[in-house]
């Protein structure tokens, strides 16, 4: 069953001369329980089209359907709602609240929901990204793989069927990277959860099920990262991240 459905989605900022068509008709669909990642260079369409699938930004045209609902036929009431129950994101600055806890960061998106945090849950996400040490802490206090381990438990926390994940490990180094990949790959698998993410770094890219190339707001499905096309790609893509 797929649980992303993309059916022509264009986006035109501007008129006339000065118009830029950052997506050009794409149209794809991701299954429940897959890992995907969109590589593509920089200025490509990639965070355009990853603000189109979570509703952060509306499309010119087309669709986006998530478990066979229309997200932009949606109110925007309704839409706000939907997105913050069904949609998780996961972001490289981290954008964690200073004043607030490990704790209280993961449980935030619950709490503006008006709802009560699932206790049990919340201790099992602390234990899978071994945060339970550090529930009290404030961010200032952890290290930068820490801080993005609570960004993931916040996207977590609500149960959402699909994750959208921008560059996550960009601020970190390598061992950090790997292991913050591996805490969200767990987890999502766990929890049978989508996960969509922007990377540049082509030995994440390669750990996907399927990898999207974007190109002057095209986008191609390289399929599994192992295939001849889809390493020549992560390769150049690598190259022209490591140049920018």
């Amino acid at each position: 069953m797929d649980l992303l459905e993309v059916h022509s989605i264009s986006k035109t900022y501007g008129n006339g001369e000065t118009a830029v068509q950052a997506l050009k008709r794409v149209s794809f669909s991701v299954p429940k329980g897959e890992y995907v990642a969109i590589v593509g260079e920089s200025g490509s369409g990639k965070s355009t089209l990853l603000n189109m699938l979570g509703a952060l930004d509306t499309p010119t045209s087309g669709k986006v359907l998530i478990d066979g609902k229309d997200i932009f036929s949606m109110k925007d009431s309704k839409l706000t709602i939907f997105r913050r129950r069904n949609i998780g994101f996961i972001f490289q600055a981290f954008n964690l609240i200073p004043e607030l806890t490990v704790e209280q960061n993961m449980i935030f998106p619950v709490l503006l929901d008006y709802q009560k945090p699932n206790r049990k849950y919340l201790e099992e996400l602390l234990d899978v990204l071994n945060l339970k040490e550090r529930r009290n802490h404030l961010p200032s206090q952890l290290s930068g793989g820490q801080q993005q381990r609570v960004a993931i438990g916040r996207a977590l926390i609500t149960r959402p069927s699909l994750i959208l994940a921008d560059e996550p490990t960009g601020n970190l180094d390598s061992q950090n990277s790997s292991e913050v990949i591996a805490l969200l790959k767990e987890a999502s698998r766990k929890y049978e959860q989508t996960i969509i993410m922007i990377t540049h770094n082509r030995r994440i890219a390669q750990n996907a099920d399927r990898v999207l190339n974007v190109s002057d707001g095209v986008v191609t499905d390289l399929g599994r990262a192992q295939d001849e096309l889809g390493t020549y790609v992560l390769r150049r893509e690598e190259w022209k991240g490591d140049s920018e």
